[in-house]
């Protein structure tokens, strides 16, 4: 079977539909925090990427559920129910303000009475989303290759994941910081995490980092860091993690953000790019959990016991 081809990504050239896109992801993300009990590391707000775009996932409501889609190959939102009712609206030519009126009277109109913060969170000087006209640009081509991206990066992280027996987090879009991501847990507390996040309430930051943590992923990048990367660190830090030697050689570790950084491109122009990846998400966590004695024996899957054939290398 012939592989799909990474696509070319330019924060600086998508960065307007990359924002609006982020901010759309925020509005359906609230809703779904509000229908669903708090579950440990706010594992239950994240989205799903799937093959036409992300979803909320199932959701329960009174006497129905419901299910919200954004759909980035037909470019559209799509709401269905338990009950067999559905509704869409594209998604050209919505501003962040008009996304959010149509969702929130879609949801009415079918009888979901819904309520949410509606300010974004982890950004600096948030616009609450219904006087958002600013965030107004959705350039299908940037969306499907961004999604396609994504896609990919899904791909190699639920292989990365397989290969831990330990507490896991699920592969999952968080819509906070607009990032792909899978994170290993050695089983120990934590340190008290300082938070000071954006407009994110500290005690989130601190739930979310109460045992130590080995997490990467992937996201299409900010004004910080303008162009998109695969990132991988630990928390807390061990002694002597920033200095450890990783791979591929274009990694590096970035000292603002306190992480590893693969650059987006190093992958897709690699001979073999999701042997690049594996080899830097391998690497970064083998650097942070030797370091930091993680129980590696027990937590990371016996390759020994598999058959050839189910062996990733």
């Amino acid at each position: 079977m012939e592989k799909q081809q990474w696509p070319k990504l330019s924060y600086e050239e998508a960065k307007d539909t990359y924002q609006t896109l982020h901010l759309w992801c925020q509005i359906v993300g609230k809703i779904k925090m509000g229908q669903l009990p708090w579950l440990n590391h706010s594992w239950h707000v994240t989205l799903q990427v799937t093959p036409s775009g992300f979803t909320t996932g199932d959701l329960p409501a009174g006497k129905k559920h419901f299910q919200i889609n954004l759909d980035l190959r037909q470019h559209q939102v799509q709401v269905v129910t338990s009950l067999g009712e559905e509704r869409t609206f594209p998604l050209a030519n919505l501003s962040v303000a008009g996304f959010y009126g149509l969702l929130m009277s879609t949801l009415q109109e079918i009888g979901l009475v819904v309520e949410i913060h509606a300010v974004p969170n982890e950004l600096e000087n948030p616009i609450p989303f219904a006087e958002d006209s600013v965030h107004a640009t959705y350039n299908p081509a940037q969306a499907s290759q961004l999604h396609t991206a994504f896609l990919l990066a899904q791909g190699v992280l639920t292989t990365f994941r397989a290969e831990f027996t330990g507490k896991c987090s699920p592969v999952h879009l968080f819509w906070g910081s607009f990032d792909l991501a899978v994170s290993r847990f050695s089983g120990r507390a934590a340190p008290k995490h300082p938070g000071g996040v954006p407009h994110l309430p500290d005690w989130v930051a601190q739930e979310a980092y109460c045992k130590e943590v080995s997490s990467c992923g992937f996201w299409p990048g900010n004004e910080a860091m303008p162009s998109p990367a695969f990132y991988s660190y630990q928390y807390p830090e061990p002694e002597g993690y920033k200095t450890a030697k990783v791979q591929p050689a274009s990694a590096f570790y970035h000292a603002t953000l306190g992480e590893y950084i693969l650059p987006y491109q190093e992958v897709q122009q690699a001979e073999h790019p999701e042997k690049t990846l594996l080899a830097f998400l391998r690497s970064t966590y083998q650097a942070g959990a030797q370091l930091g004695h993680w129980d590696r024996k027990t937590l990371e899957r016996d390759d020994s016991l598999l058959p050839e054939s189910l062996k990733v290398t």
